[in-house]
């Protein structure tokens, strides 16, 4: 797999947001033109984007802001964890209570609270940019 894109309304936030996680800026850039057009099914696509590497450098999560057409809402706007489709992006952490409190100031809010599974993860989902889901989970064992 070579990334997974995020349609956002605030293309800086979410950077922030990201960045806060541990993934770094790899580039942004403007899309727009016929190539786009082809590509994604509509007509005068105008989007900025912004890749993000995970420390590892072996993913990345590309962060997209339509200008044109305009980004449609989800229903509902923050759709619970069992909604069909993609809808959550799983990351590693080395503190996962470290990791929550460095992206509070970033929107971030629990769903539920952190639990454990046996005595191998500590685990939690909280909305992040777009109202996706973003899992977090540490090794403890």
């Amino acid at each position: 797999m070579d990334n997974v894109a995020i349609v956002v309304d605030d293309l800086d936030a979410a950077v922030a947001f990201f960045t806060e996680l541990g993934l770094e800026l790899e580039g942004k850039a403007q899309i727009e033109g016929l190539f786009a057009d082809h590509t994604v099914g509509l007509d005068g696509v105008r989007s900025d984007i912004a890749m993000m590497r995970t420390p590892d450098g072996h993913s990345k999560l590309e962060l997209t802001k339509y200008h044109h057409p305009a980004a449609v809402g989800a229903e509902p706007e923050n759709p619970p964890p069992n909604t069909l489709g993609l809808h959550r992006v799983m990351f590693a952490v080395d503190d996962i209570d470290a990791t929550i409190a460095r992206l509070r100031p970033h929107g971030a809010e629990l769903l539920g609270e952190v639990a454990q599974y046996e005595s191998i993860f500590r685990l939690c989902y909280l909305r992040g940019p777009a109202g996706i889901i973003v899992a977090l989970a540490e090794q403890i064992g």
